[in-house]
């Protein structure tokens, strides 16, 4: 069994397991296809999720922007902050007003 996301206009709109004949039945519909993904992030960078893109190019999936601010890693697909989260065992939440981590 293999995991697989169905991709439309670059977007995951679901991901589903499967055996590999699923696919290889041809079974793409004209608007969308279907992308094997890796639970354990063996290829594509990132395992696929609903919400997150398929980027062809990069032969990745990346997840949703989680803030306006944080970049793309180009090598690893997903986004980064601008400022290190700090390293104190403490919990922290973005604060993308400020540019800041917030102890909560």
């Amino acid at each position: 069994m293999s995991h697989f996301a169905k991709i439309e206009n670059n977007i995951v709109t679901e991901v589903i397991v499967a055996e590999q004949d699923f696919i290889n039945s041809g079974a793409v519909g004209d608007s969308f296809l279907w992308v094997q993904t890796s639970y354990n992030e063996n290829f594509r960078k990132n395992f696929a999720t609903v919400g997150s893109s398929y980027d062809s190019t990069r032969d990745a999936f990346i997840p949703i922007q989680p803030f306006a601010s944080w970049t793309l890693n180009e090598t690893t697909c997903l986004w980064e902050c601008p400022v290190a989260l700090p390293d104190d065992n403490k919990k922290y939440e973005w604060n993308e007003t400020d540019q800041t981590w917030d102890e909560v």
